[in-house]
């Protein structure tokens, strides 16, 4: 009877996962995020020139053989930035997802297992956090707190983390009606017990999905907190903080000083969300 019970979710698993090597949009978007990681990682050791050194006699260069992408208006090769500014990005959001997703699944957990009055105050603090846009939040806390790393990654995390709630919420909700949480409780195991070792592997499928959803938007809010100057600093090759500085330069046609990192900005974005979409179908099969 143990080995029918432990069988069926291994044959569930295998099942997700032969789902994932089916599903194009999967493959597709893994790809490009994995190119991603790989120049987060490795670029530094493969790029033609040091990403930082300018090279003012080369400023403002046109797209060529000698330089792919041209160079900016101090002359560094916008091709080497492009591929090194996934770093910093791919460090930032990622660890703000994390946080977001410990915070929302604790959170979650909390008002979804207790409900009454915990339920009811901390679901209205939700619903009025989000009717603010996450960015316009992370702005003000930044201008009140500062700029760095560490502070963006705490306040997209913090900002992000109760819309993940909602979804583990209501994950709970269907949860703890099922007869294995009746049992927890006649077994008088606690409270922490039950939500963390009885409900939350139940619950993982949607926290999965909902986490490479909020990976996309955490991109895509570092990106614009360092386009508006309050994220990643200089000389840091990050490519919302080259849209920004570059942005100018578009009305004297020198186009390629924004263009290629946007697109890599795109990309990535584009890679998550088809991550996320296949992933998601996989799990619903």
């Amino acid at each position: 009877m143990t080995d029918v019970a432990a069988a069926a979710p291994r044959s569930r698993r295998q099942e997700v996962v032969a789902a994932l090597f089916r599903s194009g949009s999967f493959m597709i978007g893994v790809t490009i995020v994995l190119f991603w990681v790989v120049c987060a990682l490795f670029g530094r050791h493969f790029v033609p020139y040091d990403p930082l050194a300018a090279d003012i006699l080369n400023a403002l260069g046109s797209p060529s053989s000698e330089h792919w992408f041209g160079t900016d208006q101090l002359g560094r090769d916008i091709f080497s930035r492009v591929i090194v500014g996934s770093r910093d990005l791919l460090i930032v959001a990622p660890l703000a997802t994390i946080l977001a997703i410990v915070v929302g699944t604790v959170l979650g957990l909390l008002i979804g297992y207790f409900r009454g009055i915990v339920d009811d105050v901390v679901s209205r603090l939700i619903e009025a956090k989000m009717a603010i846009p996450s960015v316009i939040i992370a702005l003000l806390a930044i201008v009140a707190l500062g700029t760095s790393e560490t502070m963006v990654i705490i306040v997209i995390g913090l900002s992000f983390g109760p819309v993940i709630a909602r979804t583990v919420r209501s994950a709970v909700l269907s949860e703890r009606e099922f007869d294995y949480v009746a049992a927890a409780k006649l077994r008088r195991e606690n409270a922490v017990h039950i939500m963390f070792v009885e409900i939350l592997p139940n619950i993982l499928p949607p926290i999965l999905v909902e986490s490479s959803v909020r990976l996309g938007y955490a991109i895509f809010s570092v990106a614009t907190l360092s386009f508006l100057g309050f994220g990643l600093q200089p000389p840091s090759p990050d490519w919302g903080l080259s849209v920004a500085t570059n942005y100018s330069m578009i009305s004297g046609g020198y186009w390629w000083t924004v263009l290629f990192d946007a697109l890599a900005i795109a990309s990535l974005i584009v890679g998550v969300n088809l991550t996320a979409d296949g992933l998601q179908g996989a799990l619903d099969d």
